[in-house]
């Protein structure tokens, strides 16, 4: 065989094995790409097929309904929800040329402006085909009226959305708050709590403090967008319902509340009722208050500036949020530093002429200026004689009444639950000198020792002080729930148990004593004119707060009932304050004295004041027949 043939018969074996070769490799190929084809399609063919629904996947939520608000009574609602509906534009919907003019269709219907609604509506969203909530708390007329125009409303839909209903509140406003829509600026605070656009929030009272307990879970809507975010309406997947939040019991008794409202009257002020034995609440009155009910109406912003900007600010629980010189009531705890501190005998008689002379200065006897004569613990606080205490204050020095006024809980929050309380505050010379930069003088214990200067408390501060002495230095927390309920069967899920925040190392004996002297301001001091109620023993302490005018004081009265008794479970501490905003009239102990008759008597505020008139009329008639002393409680009674 020639050279040639050799030569075209290797050609011939190469290019056979690259066509081989060729073959095995693209066979190779192949084979590669179909086991990969058939593991994502096959093996991660669900995986990816969920990766791509949820993609397309919308969730629209379902509101919760909000759980019930009862009182301790569990009988008749103090809040509920009411049926409502909000609406909501779709901006993807509507022509860009036209959705200025669905705008202003939308404001004359909704009673909303339209710079509102491009707020919730920006250009931003135009693009959007997803619903943006426009206004919430929409009557059924509304809705159906939009159903029946619904061609002139591009875009427009709406989805229920249960609002809030206040069932005769009155006074518990301040207590039970209220709810609104969820801001931009709490939605980075609150996200991961499970809160976003359109959430409803409590902004005050119950509803904000234990808002996670009353918002329950909201449903999940799911839908099927394309990659214009337009509703494809024919996948829709299986829709998860919501879960109501739960029901709350609170403390508080309506009857109580209802008469301690009715006591107080229009003054400005507040009044606390508190267990002592538990720190359970049974009353909580700020005045003045408001309708809650005003915040789900058409007229709603207009309202809330209008509250906003009242000078008596009615949005103030001044029974928790407000602070001021306790006077006169101070003297429980410079009574208390005395007996415990021994820095003098209870027995030892001070003189009082109606003065003091301390340095260069007069300090006067505000309770009676001609003076009280002798005077020992117990007719010095009866009879609230500043002299007296001026003369305690100066042998127990600031520093050990100011430990002892934070003893008692005064310059720190009580804890009770509710948001925005006030500490309160108790100086100290090291305080001044910061601040003020002046140095802390004898005038400025004299002033302390008397519960004025630089001293602020709160009523719920003085309520706790009270019951402090009552409970022989233990102090539960005061607190205003109750119980936990579940929505659907009432069934109890938590029950509240009292809790013990502080065990003084005040003597039992020093507390007994301190009893005592609180009963006599009752019965032989200060108080006997107008504490004419029979149906329950009163130990208790006024107060007349300078605030520098000639003509108005603040007004305090903080007392505990009964005084004798052998179940302690039996115990209430009332402790009333009337500002000096207020034309005087001395009324803490008049409304307490109201109070306490319709507590252990079981009346209507109508019914103790019926029971008391007698004694009432016997009271003017003496008033009118004594000449008043000029700066004294008693004779301050008579203005």
């Amino acid at each position: 065989m020639t050279s040639q043939g050799l030569s075209g018969i290797r050609k011939l074996s190469s290019l056979k094995a690259r066509t081989i070769g060729l073959a095995v490799l693209i066979s190779g190929v192949f084979l590669i790409l179909i086991s990969h084809l058939f593991y994502l399609q096959v093996i991660r063919g669900m995986e990816f097929k969920l990766y791509a629904t949820e993609v397309a996947r919308r969730v629209i939520p379902i509101p919760a309904q909000r759980g019930e608000i009862f009182d301790r009574n569990y009988d008749l609602p103090l809040v509920v929800n009411k049926d409502s509906f909000a609406v909501d534009l779709i901006p993807g919907e509507v022509p860009k040329e036209e959705i200025h003019e669905i705008f202003k269709k939308l404001s004359k219907v909704l009673r909303l402006s339209v710079e509102e609604i491009e707020k919730r509506v920006p250009p931003k969203y135009y693009h959007l085909y997803q619903p943006i909530e426009v206004k919430g708390g929409i009557h059924y007329e509304t809705i159906a009226y939009l159903a029946e125009h619904l061609e002139e409303y591009k875009g427009v839909s709406w989805h229920n959305k249960p609002i809030r209903s206040y069932l005769g509140t009155g006074s518990l406003a301040h207590v039970i708050g209220y709810v609104g829509d969820i801001t931009r600026e709490e939605i980075q605070v609150l996200y991961n709590l499970g809160y976003g656009f359109g959430s409803v929030l409590g902004k005050s009272g119950i509803e904000k403090q234990y808002d996670q307990l009353l918002r329950g879970e909201d449903g999940k809507r799911y839908r099927i967008v394309d990659v214009r975010e337009k509703l494809l309406k024919q996948k829709q997947v299986k829709d998860i319902p919501p879960k109501p939040g739960n029901i709350l019991v609170l403390t508080i008794d309506r009857r109580i509340q209802l008469l301690c409202e009715k006591a107080l009257g229009q003054r400005i002020g507040s009044a606390v009722v508190l267990k002592p034995s538990t720190g359970e609440i049974l009353a909580l009155v700020s005045y003045p208050y408001f309708d809650l009910n005003l915040f789900f109406t058409d007229k709603a912003s207009e309202k809330f500036r209008e509250l906003s900007l009242d000078p008596s600010f009615p949005f103030i629980n001044r029974a928790i949020q407000s602070v001021y010189p306790p006077a006169s009531t101070f003297k429980i705890v410079m009574s208390t530093a005395l007996v415990e501190e021994e820095v003098f005998p209870i027995t030892r008689e001070v003189f009082c002429k109606g003065k003091i002379e301390y340095g260069d200065r007069t300090f006067y006897c505000w309770q009676r200026k001609t003076g009280h004569g002798y005077m020992d613990l117990y007719s010095g606080l009866a009879q609230s004689c500043d002299v007296y205490f001026y003369t305690l204050g100066d042998e127990l020095g600031v520093e050990r009444i100011s430990s002892y006024a934070r003893e008692f809980g005064l310059g720190r929050v009580t804890g009770i639950d509710l948001p925005g309380e006030a500490s309160g505050f108790v100086p100290t010379p090291e305080w001044k000198e910061n601040i003020h930069h002046m140095k802390w003088l004898g005038g400025d214990t004299l002033n302390l020792s008397i519960g004025q200067g630089f001293l602020t408390v709160s009523p719920i501060q003085m309520a706790n002080l009270v019951a402090m002495a009552v409970n022989n230095g233990r102090v539960y927390r005061p607190h205003l729930l109750k119980e936990v309920r579940d929505s659907a069967t009432g069934e109890l899920i938590t029950a509240v148990t009292p809790e013990l925040m502080h065990t003084s190392f005040i003597r039992r004996d020093t507390f007994k004593t301190l009893q005592e002297a609180m009963r006599g301001v009752i019965t032989e001091g200060t108080a006997k004119v107008v504490i004419t109620t029979k149906a329950v023993e009163i130990a208790g302490k006024t107060g007349t707060s300078e605030v520098g005018l000639e003509d108005r004081w603040h007004s305090w009265f903080v007392a505990y009932a009964p005084y004798h008794t052998n179940n302690p479970e039996e115990r209430v501490v009332v402790a009333v304050m009337i500002e000096a905003e207020n034309e005087w009239e001395w009324w803490a102990p008049k409304a307490a004295n109201v109070i306490f008759q319709g507590l252990f008597a079981h009346q209507s505020y109508e019914e103790a004041v019926e029971t008391m008139k007698p004694w009432w009329y016997i009271q003017q008639l003496r008033n009118q027949s004594e000449t008043p002393v000029q700066g004294s409680e008693s004779g301050r009674l008579n203005r």
